[in-house]
């Protein structure tokens, strides 16, 4: 039996806000989704659902068992395959709503393919695990006025924030500045998958009033909640910080590569990550490296072990990561153990 169009999407153009003409607007709309993980997978599923005719996932990742738990759109099967987290998003989607487009895009979102993989979109959605992502994001759409939701969970706490450049705040105006020291990761803190799906709900609301034209519907604030100590707080977003750097001055550091830490071949099978702006406490980072690998530190490295990898850290932040001369992979290990 084939399901029409009118019988899929039936209940949601009953809902007043979006109707027939909104659905129509879905059909018509490209988002891009950075990251594939627990918000991104989501994300993804929630609007594919909805009927947004165009989605492009980008996601430099592979399926692993522990992505199971929180992550939505993957089964036992991607895990065995390792598959790639936005080929098997898009296999998943295609068995749900084959009338939409699905474009994959498998690769690390950086300054030098920023414009291909966030061009011709008309809303951006964050799946990222790194504020150093975030930031390269919030410029391209600064500079390129296109919208986008920074969203993002860790434990049972998420954020997030609809971005509207010349309207709102951007990223930049809240925060001038990324975390230093110690930052808390998925792979270190854990997280709760209902903190995923809170978060990646009211994110996709957003979404869809944006897209289906209902602006002055759209929240002006950062929201933030922690949905197992049940706080909740926001802070006005709804104009920018007049001396921000990138939406007022128009300094896109990020987009220009300033911003990202800069990243070498180093030695036979090695990377580093002259990441020097991020004291490391080695206790702390001790007694959450633990539970994922052999730790051994001393005042001056601390030395991780993860099979196939080794990860020499050092007091600024920076690393050498030992089994692998890909620097996405040296980059993601960084950001699942360190943080960025």
């Amino acid at each position: 039996m084939t399901v029409t169009s009118e019988e899929r999407y039936s209940r949601q153009v009953l809902f007043r806000g979006i109707g027939t003409e909104g659905q129509h607007r879905l059909r018509q709309s490209r988002i891009a989704i950075i990251g594939c993980g627990a918000t991104g997978s989501a994300l993804a599923s929630l609007l594919g659902r909805a009927g947004v005719g165009y989605l492009r996932i980008v996601d430099r990742d592979y399926v692993e068992p522990s992505n199971l738990q929180r992550q939505g759109l993957f089964d036992e099967s991607d895990a065995a395959e390792s598959l790639p987290k936005a080929v098997a998003a898009a296999r998943k989607i295609a068995t749900f709503n084959s009338e939409i487009t699905v474009a994959v895009e498998v690769a690390d979102l950086t300054p030098s393919n920023v414009e291909q993989l966030l061009g011709g979109v008309d809303l951006v959605l964050d799946g990222t695990d790194n504020f150093e992502t975030r930031y390269l994001i919030n410029d391209f759409a600064v500079a390129n006025r296109v919208p986008w939701i920074y969203t993002a969970a860790v434990g049972s706490y998420c954020v997030a924030m609809n971005v509207v450049p010349g309207e709102t705040a951007c990223l930049a105006c809240i925060f001038p500045e990324s975390p230093r020291g110690t930052v808390e990761t998925c792979d270190t803190s854990g997280i709760l998958n209902s903190a995923v799906n809170a978060i990646a709900s009211i994110s996709a609301t957003e979404a869809l009033k944006f897209l289906v034209g209902a602006k002055q519907q759209l929240r002006r604030t950062l929201l933030s909640m922690d949905v197992w100590w049940n706080d909740r707080s926001e802070i006005a977003t709804s104009n920018p910080r007049p001396d921000c750097e990138c939406c007022q001055q128009r300094e896109f550091r990020h987009l220009n590569g300033e911003g990202r830490p800069h990243i070498t071949l180093c030695g036979r099978n090695s990377v580093q990550i002259h990441e020097r702006q991020r004291p490391i406490e080695f206790a702390d980072m001790s007694e959450r490296l633990k539970p994922h690998g052999l730790v051994r530190y001393n005042e001056f490295v601390l030395k991780f072990w993860r099979e196939p990898y080794e990860m020499t850290l050092f007091p600024d932040g920076r690393a050498i990561i030992k089994g692998t001369t890909d620097t996405g992979v040296a980059r993601s290990l960084y950001a699942r153990f360190v943080g960025s």
